[in-house]
């Protein structure tokens, strides 16, 4: 550490109070960032997440006198290395002042822990794995982003990169607005073609905890060969189910079945940061009642696919293919009654050029680009 940087662990409640509210002062002048709600941070953070059955975390606060610059998190995730091997930590939530000096303390102090654990390379950023909010943004500063995606200044990723840290992957988020939605003439001949073998259906809510069951089969399968890869527990998906069932209209959750087997399937998530940006954090003392109204009374206009999934056994197939269009295409008319007028698909490895020319083809357009870094520690 240097002499005017003061490094300090996040052991306490107050501390955990200071290292989530720690972004705001960064992010007054921007009109795009989207305040997180501090209730939702301490919830994910609190050990009642059940990622923490199988990661452990440790957060930094830098300060400079009284003020604090800048925070940090290192993580160890038992189920990346039972994937992956022993040799590599995680580091996330990075936030902090432009001044290299504060990002060389708040990185060197993870990569130290991460040695302490074992590690001998360091990724990320993740908050806190790779299932949740994943990268930094390197692109697309000028729109603010979409529930459960990061934001960022532009000058992190040259704090990080004086740092030596180097691009592992880059992830792509796609635009695409619901009345541009158009498939060619040779994608509705193969799906017309399938249409008999294939079933579109609506995820039941009546039969939820076995179709959430379904879903994590089917996502753990889709990405079991993707980069970083950290499959979902039970516990993990089902908390995630039980939100989903809340904040998801019914007709925007679907299974895509073929010969009666599930085999894909899609869920939009209405974008929630339209709804939350006003609240500046604070759900108190009425900003839940402003909250509910946006999502039960006043659809957001905007949307989300964070969760899509196509089985390996169709995946470079033409099948495969088919099963992410049909299920695209089951979205169209929900958007239309919920007023939904924009899309965002997110993330998208930048390797994953079938899924990108699927994309590319029925309107969609990058618009932000977010990038995973490395370093041997």
């Amino acid at each position: 550490m240097t002499s005017s940087i003061r490094i300090q662990a996040v052991q306490t409640p107050g501390d955990l109070n200071h290292f989530i509210r720690l972004p705001a002062p960064l992010y007054q002048h921007d009109p795009n960032w989207v305040h997180p709600l501090h209730l939702e941070r301490k919830e994910h953070l609190s050990p009642a997440n059940p990622v923490f059955e199988h990661l452990e975390w440790q957060g930094w606060i830098a300060w400079r006198g009284e003020q604090a610059v800048g925070r940090i998190s290192a993580q160890i995730d038992s189920l990346h290395r039972q994937h992956h091997g022993m040799d590599t930590g995680h580091f996330g939530m990075l936030e902090a002042i432009d001044d290299p000096e504060v990002f060389a303390a708040l990185t060197g102090t993870a990569e130290q822990w991460l040695k302490q654990q074992g590690a001998h390379r360091i990724t990320g950023p993740f908050s806190l794995n790779i299932n949740e909010e994943s990268g930094l943004l390197t692109e697309g500063f000028d729109t603010p982003p979409v529930f459960m995606m990061a934001h960022g200044q532009p000058y992190y990723a040259r704090r990080l990169e004086e740092a030596g840290y180097r691009a592992a992957v880059n992830l792509l988020a796609y635009w695409m607005r619901t009345d541009e939605l158009n498939f060619t003439p040779t994608m509705r001949r193969m799906m017309d073609r399938y249409r008999d073998k294939v079933r579109i259906r609506p995820v039941n809510r009546k039969d939820f905890a076995n179709e959430v069951c379904t879903l994590r089969h089917i996502f753990n399968d889709a990405w079991a060969n993707n980069w970083g890869f950290v499959p979902f527990t039970e516990a993990e998906f089902t908390k995630t189910g039980n939100d989903l069932k809340f904040l998801v209209p019914k007709d925007l959750m679907y299974i895509a079945e073929v010969d009666g087997e599930p085999s894909a399937f899609i869920i939009a998530l209405p974008n929630l940061n339209e709804a939350i940006a006003p609240l500046k954090g604070r759900l108190l003392p009425f900003g839940w009642l402003s909250l509910l109204w946006k999502l039960k009374v006043k659809m957001p206009k905007t949307a989300r696919v964070p969760l899509m999934g196509v089985k390996q056994h169709y995946q470079n197939s033409r099948l495969g293919g088919v099963l992410a269009l049909l299920l695209i295409e089951a979205l169209k008319p929900p958007f239309v009654r919920h007023g939904i007028e924009a899309l965002e698909m997110s993330w998208i490895l930048e390797t994953n050029t079938r899924m990108r020319n699927i994309l590319e083809n029925i309107g969609t357009h990058t618009y932000k680009r977010y990038r995973i870094y490395e370093k041997d520690i």
